[in-house]
């Protein structure tokens, strides 16, 4: 019996392989003899780098970089030496979350420790990255990042502008003298599952600026400056199109990486069921298991669950999920390929009780072993259920 587990992490209680280790513990007490291959799963956002760095069989990286406020923060990202491809998410050098409500100011927060993160893995030989881009506290259009590289981003006077989105506003001249040489042979995937332009009314500044602290005035003229921005950088860049779906992520993000280096923007869950391979272990899978720490109908709408269903249903397999928590419409799952789903918490406790890490991976080997058994009674059909 061969068994694939991809679930994606229980945030703030299992990581993604110590979900499929409880699973697999589960299964192995019903039966010792079946092959459980546990495999990564993520959807390019919070717990991309732990999910890929160690199912992969990468190493985690710690550097020292600009945070989003300009003081020093510790980010942490992955390198896979096997394809020399680091595995970044952004917010670790520029998230919202390192910045606290009353210091939130897209004026002055910049993307500058990103580039770091990027010159570190590449002084440490990766050509190819994987970089998730949610979670910014940012709206300086990437310039911080691209100043990073080695791009100028300079005023009337030829000094760089200052962090933030407000350097902008004196932005005069894009230079690529110094830009590192290596940036020239690396290649990026982003995973982006935001859709919005860099500029108007579904814009960066417009949809995303207020919950990173932005004023109704601020919004208006953050819009202008990177209205400016794109326009000069399309002078020199051909590939500027601020129009194009994904340039508004992380504040301007999405454009930085289209227009300065050689990128594309793609779904999150995309980017790593293709970089796991996932497909290849399904193809040969008597079962298939997956889930995440609360399935509910936004699951339903593409979130990484359903990733791996839609693989498995490719093959005609049967997919189950474990899940901490059932929230609204999470039946939906079961029209996007989801068979069945089972929550995980088997008796009346605390919400920091069930979060518990032991108590989690107990509660998770146990249903899956409950569920196995059943499973292999009814012979791996769904009518089980």
């Amino acid at each position: 019996m061969k068994i694939v587990t991809a679930i994606d992490s229980f945030k703030g209680s299992m990581t993604s392989m110590e979900a499929g280790r409880a699973v697999a513990e589960g299964i192995h007490r019903a039966d010792a003899g079946a092959e459980v291959l546990v495999r990564p799963l993520a959807d390019g956002g919070e717990g991309t780098v732990e999910a890929l760095t160690s199912g992969m069989n990468g190493s985690r990286q710690q550097v020292q970089v600009t945070g989003p406020l300009g003081t020093p923060v510790i980010c942490e990202y992955g390198i896979i030496e096997a394809s020399g491809t680091a595995v970044i998410e952004m917010a670790g050098a520029a998230g919202i979350t390192l910045v606290s409500d009353e210091k939130r100011n897209p004026l002055y927060t910049t993307t500058y420790g990103v580039g770091e993160v990027i010159r570190d893995a590449i002084k440490k030989g990766c050509r190819r990255f994987i970089i998730g881009i949610g979670g910014s506290a940012t709206n300086d259009g990437g310039s911080g990042m691209l100043q990073a590289l080695g791009y100028g981003f300079l005023d009337k006077n030829g000094n760089q502008i200052p962090f933030g989105a407000r350097g902008l506003k004196v932005l005069e001249t894009i230079t690529e003298a110094h830009v590192l040489p290596e940036l020239k042979e690396c290649r990026f995937r982003i995973a982006c599952d935001v859709t919005n332009s860099l500029c108007g009314e579904q814009g960066c500044s417009a949809v995303f600026g207020p919950q990173k602290g932005a004023t109704p005035s601020m919004v208006v003229e953050m819009d202008q400056w990177l209205g400016n921005y794109a326009a000069l950088a399309g002078k020199k860049f051909p590939k500027a199109d601020p129009k194009k779906a994904g340039t508004g992520a992380a504040g301007g993000l999405g454009f930085a990486f289209l227009t300065f280096t050689d990128a594309v923007l793609e779904s999150g869950i995309k980017i790593v069921l293709e970089e796991t391979r996932l497909e290849e272990y399904i193809r040969e899978a008597d079962l298939v298991i997956t889930g995440e720490g609360q399935m509910d109908g936004q699951t339903a709408m593409g979130k990484a669950p359903i990733g791996v269903a839609g693989l498995a249903k490719k093959y005609g397999k049967t997919v189950i999920a474990f899940t901490g928590a059932t929230g609204v419409d999470a039946e939906k799952c079961n029209e996007h390929g989801i068979d069945a789903f089972f929550p995980i918490l088997r008796n009346v406790v605390t919400l920091e009780e069930a979060m518990k890490n032991e108590n989690a991976k107990r509660n998770l080997a146990d249903t899956a072993e409950q569920v196995y058994r059943l499973w292999r009674a009814g012979t791996g059909s769904v009518s089980v259920f």
